[in-house]
């Protein structure tokens, strides 16, 4: 019976591992790149305001 427990709490905590690590490289890979190309675009829309405002100005 303590073999039984003892493998079931290590496959549980294998899982739990593995879900974790998976769930971290689906953020890395997935969901970070599309957070910084939203980021940048942002940053080019603000850009590109400040930079036509300036122009009307003169």
């Amino acid at each position: 019976m303590k073999n039984f427990t003892k493998g079931f709490i290590v496959g549980g905590l294998s899982v739990v591992g593995a879900a974790g690590a998976a769930l971290y490289t689906f953020h890395k890979i997935i969901v970070q790149p599309i957070e910084e190309q939203e980021n940048r675009a942002a940053e080019n829309r603000k850009r590109a305001m400040r930079k036509q405002r300036s122009a009307h100005n003169g």
